[in-house]
């Protein structure tokens, strides 16, 4: 394939994950339980999944935005009740972060309502191209991951 092929190509193909990215957000914060942002879901999600403690920084890394920007989204998730915000018994500049029961049930919440949706895409899809169509979309996260 030459170079200008793969130019298109690149182009093409980030033009289309730009635009799903936008629709699908746009679709999915609407169908989220009243006050809840997509934000605040991506974390109750990651910590109902780990199932463990984690310090605003590892939160802010995992979802690659600053500091501030995870605090930020910590303190409105603690002002809700949804997560419990500890600091770190050995050092006290560091916390620590733990989801809450209320927490994990906003979480089974939003998953409820938006579960539906992406289940109908996957189904109009299909699941085997789905299923395909993962371990490309995972490469590229991975690399893209590593640029950083």
């Amino acid at each position: 394939m030459s170079e200008s092929s793969v130019d298109t190509l690149s182009v093409a193909l980030f033009s289309e994950m730009f635009m799903a990215d936008q629709l699908a957000r746009n679709r999915l914060s609407k169908a989220l339980p009243k006050g809840m942002e997509l934000s605040h879901f991506s974390v109750l999600n990651h910590l109902a999944r780990l199932n463990e403690e984690k310090s605003p920084a590892q939160l802010a890394k995992a979802f690659h935005v600053t500091r501030g920007a995870m605090t930020n989204t910590l303190n409105k998730l603690e002002w809700a009740g949804h997560v419990h915000i500890r600091p770190d018994w050995d050092d006290a500049r560091r916390k620590f972060v733990t989801i809450s029961p209320s927490g994990r049930a906003a979480r089974d919440a939003a998953l409820h309502a938006i579960t539906p949706i992406i289940g109908n895409m996957v189904t109009k899809i299909g699941t085997d191209r789905v299923r395909n169509a993962l371990p490309v979309l995972r490469e590229m996260r991975q690399l893209l991951s590593d640029i950083e």
